[in-house]
């Protein structure tokens, strides 16, 4: 689990939204290459986020947000394996399509590529709009602190 320290700014309908704090429990911050909480600690001190708490939460409440590793791992493989995946796949399908006569061939081949690449990155959106980080990876408040 990745944790990081954040205060509750927010609790609406049993949400409860958080924005992340300057976290100083060692000295590596500096060296990001160092720390790999560094991850989730860019990601909430952008915005407050929703996480899920089973804790009772007041505003201005400091806590402990942890995510799964996991998670993480499965968000990074489907951010870049599925849109390479969908170039090749969108210039193979072009290139079958295509014959070795054909004018402009390559730029047909090239265009299928990247309309393979353009409809992961179509899918990947609404994947993550709608379902995946809004019920599958949402942090969880661990303690407060």
């Amino acid at each position: 689990m990745l944790e990081e320290s954040a205060i509750v700014v927010k609790i609406e309908h049993g949400t409860v939204w958080v924005v992340g704090t300057q976290s100083n429990a060692c000295a590596g911050c500096t060296q990001k290459t160092s720390c790999s909480s560094t991850a989730l600690a860019n990601v909430l001190k952008k915005k407050p986020i929703p996480v899920d708490s089973e804790l009772a939460l007041t505003i201005g409440d400091t806590v402990t947000v942890a995510i799964d590793e996991r998670d993480l791992l499965r968000a990074a493989f489907l951010m870049y394996l599925l849109p390479l995946c969908a170039l090749f796949i969108g210039a193979g399908i072009a290139d079958s399509l295509v014959s070795d006569s054909t004018p402009y061939g390559d730029v047909w081949v090239a265009g299928g590529a990247l309309t393979g690449f353009a409809l992961a990155l179509f899918i990947m959106h609404t994947i993550q709009k709608y379902a995946f980080l809004n019920y599958y990876t949402r942090p969880v408040v661990v303690k407060k602190c």
